[in-house]
């Protein structure tokens, strides 16, 4: 590189942290971009873990930690990973911070463990994660891999919260297994409950997670047309 080329590169305006652009990287995947309603990745697990909204929300946060140390982590490396091994680099990385998840969600919420089973090691086979280590951290430094990141994993993470909360409010009458209905023990009824409430039971069955999300689709489609495939 001449001396001409060096004095231009030092002369050309830093990009701030929080660009226009950078700041895109996290709004988009939350909208018209989101990686579940729009890119339809990311299912099994919103259909599978949305009962109660605090397994939903132990599994956004393990999803959203994954994806952002992973995305930063393959980021740094991507001049180092050859090519032809970099999916098994991504795997490697993908497990280990799994394993780590995993091992903390048995520490310090072992019920929630227990209750997401091995939809936590199955984070590792996610579309969403190996999507963006792919797609994204291997062509980008890691300030916006990691902004990638944060975005695509909040984007999950309103979808499954939503579902989450409809799943459990009309399957137990219940959020975060706090009752919201009052109580409907056999003799001890209580608010709405006394009144002749009763819950639908068909919520908590995974299909009633796909018509959610089918409802969530529907709604983001016919207020941005944009969004309907020809």
């Amino acid at each position: 590189m001449s001396t001409t080329e060096e004095v231009a590169k030092k002369r050309e305006p830093k990009e701030p942290l929080f660009s226009k652009k950078n700041k895109k990287l996290v709004t988009e995947p939350l909208g018209d971009n989101n990686p579940v309603t729009v890119q339809i990745l990311g299912i099994c697990s919103a259909l599978a873990i949305t009962v109660q909204i605090e397994q939903a929300f132990w599994m956004s946060v393990s999803v959203l930690f994954v994806l952002i140390a992973g995305n930063v982590v393959i980021s740094a490396l991507r001049n180092l990973i050859p090519s032809r091994i970099r999916i098994i680099a991504q795997l490697v990385i993908a497990a280990t911070l799994v394993i780590i998840v995993d091992e903390v969600l048995k520490a310090y919420v072992p019920d929630v463990s227990e209750k997401l089973s091995v939809f936590v090691g199955l984070i590792i086979t996610n579309c969403i994660l190996m999507g963006r280590f792919e797609a994204f951290a291997m062509a980008n430094k890691p300030w916006p891999s990691a902004l990638d990141a944060v975005g695509n994993g909040l984007g999950y993470a309103w979808v499954l919260m939503v579902v989450s909360f409809v799943r459990e409010l009309l399957g137990s009458g219940k959020l975060w297994g706090a009752n919201i209905f009052g109580s409907n023990l056999p003799g001890e009824e209580s608010g709405l409950y006394a009144m002749g409430y009763m819950n639908n039971n068909m919520m908590i069955l995974p299909p009633m997670a796909l018509i959610v999300i089918g409802i969530i689709i529907w709604v983001q489609r016919y207020r941005n047309r944009a969004l309907i495939e020809e």
